[in-house]
């Protein structure tokens, strides 16, 4: 079973009647389970709607860095009232980019900081969005305490290779390999999209084949980042497949291990029975 750990079924260039279909087909697939995730206020609430309306989505509310010039402390008490929901398993997705730059660094650090406090009280898990920070995401996630032991101590340790988890997720990772164990060590989890199918992708080939299996996710982050073969065209669930097949062929495993092994990882980091 496929575990797509970071979509956008709440994005706003679907019609009704697209979303009704993409949801259709994610139900005829092997896709037994699909994280929303929000990236503003509209899009939380939305996120929290198909959760509650379909059992094989689970819901994460927050807002992207790009709209760190739109929030307020209202937003965020609204973040908050929509984190109780009952199937809303994370706070993402959150971070920095300063490769679009499309709200100041200073706003964007802000309300990074703030929405992790609000996964550290919460007491859920985070999603990183983390592009071309300077380190500051790490910095920041360090100084707000989300590596803590108290953090760690929340999560469930990785049964295999014994490192704590603190509950933090880096969303379509595209650091290198290096970077990737170093994050683990600190109690982070990765996750791996489209890209690593893609030929030139040298990089995220490696992070997929040198980390351990067990701290390990995939995702789509469609509509965004379709895998080969389908790329260029609109990303959806089911396609998750390509990326699981590719880590697959780098391991030398068959791909219905890398399926079993991130779906388990998945459900245990998102605290799904």
């Amino acid at each position: 079973m496929l575990f797509d750990s970071h979509a956008h079924i709440n994005h706003d260039g679907y019609s009704d009647d697209e979303r009704r279909d993409l949801i259709e087909t994610i139900e005829r697939s092997d896709v037994g389970y699909v994280i929303d995730v929000g990236f503003d206020m509209k899009s939380s609430a939305q996120a929290v709607s198909h959760a509650a309306e379909h059992a094989r989505i689970y819901a994460a509310v927050g807002v992207h860095p790009h709209e760190a010039d739109k929030i307020d402390d209202d937003d965020l008490a609204r973040l908050a009232d929509l984190a109780r929901a009952p199937k809303v398993v994370a706070i993402g997705e959150i971070g920095l980019d300063y490769y679009r730059n499309l709200s100041p660094k200073d706003d964007q650090q802000y309300w990074f900081r703030r929405q992790i406090r609000l996964g550290l009280e919460r007491k859920l898990p985070i999603l990183i969005h983390d592009r071309d920070s300077e380190g500051d995401a790490v910095r920041i996630l360090t100084e707000e305490g989300a590596f803590s032991s108290e953090r760690r101590a929340v999560f469930e340790k990785n049964p295999v290779t014994g490192y704590e988890s603190a509950g933090v997720l880096l969303h379509c990772f595209s650091g290198t390999a290096e970077q990737a164990l170093e994050y683990i060590k600190l109690g982070a989890t990765i996750s791996i999209a489209g890209p690593v199918t893609y030929k030139k992708n040298i990089k995220t080939a490696m992070v997929a084949e040198q980390i351990p299996l067990s701290h390990l996710l995939i995702e789509t982050d469609a509509p965004y980042l379709a895998p080969e073969p389908f790329r260029g065209k609109p990303n959806t669930s089911p396609l998750v497949y390509h990326t699981a097949k590719k880590i697959a062929e780098l391991r030398g495993v068959d791909v219905s291990e890398i399926e079993a092994a991130t779906c388990a990882n998945a459900k245990r980091f998102f605290g799904i029975e």
